[in-house]
């Protein structure tokens, strides 16, 4: 089957079944999606399909439509940029497993509400676990980063 992942086409020979997180890290070697849980309850896997942030454990080869971006496929962006720069500044990883999924969620909602509130900001991200609680710091790196976008 043929998929569109950072804008190349792949075919590649897999189950039709096999879900697209495992289609992206071993077919595909994007090992910026990261496997948490395989039940869609951490975010870990968060990528983007036709610019919507969906789990890539929960979404099956053969159930993939139009294009997905990894984080690998996202720099350069201008809105995943900002996130970037906005994660640094903040310095909101610890152990760091969570971030690529934190950022592809974060890069949706900035690209779905350009000044979240606080409430916008939880209700978006509670599908995101970070093991290591940086959650004030997730917030404040996401309120930075909108700003910094509303300023360009």
């Amino acid at each position: 089957m043929k998929l569109t992942v950072d804008g190349e086409t792949y075919e590649v020979d897999v189950e039709p079944d096999m879900p697209l997180l495992w289609v992206l890290r071993d077919e595909l070697g994007k090992k910026g999606v990261k496997y948490g849980c395989g039940v869609a309850q951490c975010g870990a896997c968060t990528v983007h399909m036709n610019g919507e942030a969906v789990r890539s454990c929960q979404i099956s080869a053969q159930d993939v439509t139009g294009e997905i971006t990894t984080i690998e496929g996202r720099d350069g962006s201008e809105v995943v940029s900002a996130v970037q720069e906005a994660w640094r500044k903040h310095q909101v990883a610890q152990c760091g497993y969570c971030q690529s999924g934190q950022m592809m969620q974060a890069a949706a909602l900035l690209s779905e509400i350009q000044q979240p509130s606080d409430a916008d900001i939880d209700d978006y991200m509670s599908g995101n676990l970070c093991r290591c609680g940086t959650y004030p710091r997730i917030r404040a790196a996401i309120k930075d980063a909108a700003t910094q976008l509303s300023e360009v």
